[in-house]
């Protein structure tokens, strides 16, 4: 039986934004849902806010992201996780990139690495890192 991971970003009241802009950087289908609209709006600061999100493309990109509930512990933390995102091709990696860096603190420049053709790392706006690379066995 296959699996398949996802990541799952938990933000306080930017889980729209950010899947706005993923959405935009990788296309594909965004859907989400409010705690209003599920009927909870008493769980969230507002009841705009994202009970469940994700974005999925054609390309096999899928993220998912959440606002977290009205009191409850949110830390955006350091260095908790990143999302590696790692493709065959260097034209659309260079792409990807581009998109991901407006806003971005850039904490390795894209470029040629030791074990791929191309490498990168990007903290984006919203505080996710991102590792970004080129499969090295394409």
């Amino acid at each position: 039986m296959p699996f398949a991971v996802t990541t799952h970003l938990n933000f306080r009241g930017q889980a729209r934004a950010a899947l706005d802009f993923y959405k935009q950087v990788f296309g594909g289908e965004q859907m989400l849902m409010t705690y209003g609209a599920m009927g909870q709006p008493q769980l969230a600061d507002s009841p705009d806010h994202v009970i469940w999100g994700q974005v999925i493309s054609d390309d096999g990109f899928q993220i998912m992201a959440f606002d977290v509930r009205a009191g409850q512990d949110y830390d955006a933390g350091a260095n908790a996780f990143y999302v590696s995102l790692r493709g065959s091709s260097i034209d659309e990696i260079h792409q990807r990139w581009n998109a991901l860096a407006m806003g971005a603190a850039i904490l390795q420049p894209i470029g040629p690495s030791a074990w791929s053709p191309l490498y990168g790392m990007l903290t984006d706006r919203f505080g996710v890192t991102w590792i970004v690379e080129v499969d090295p066995r394409a």
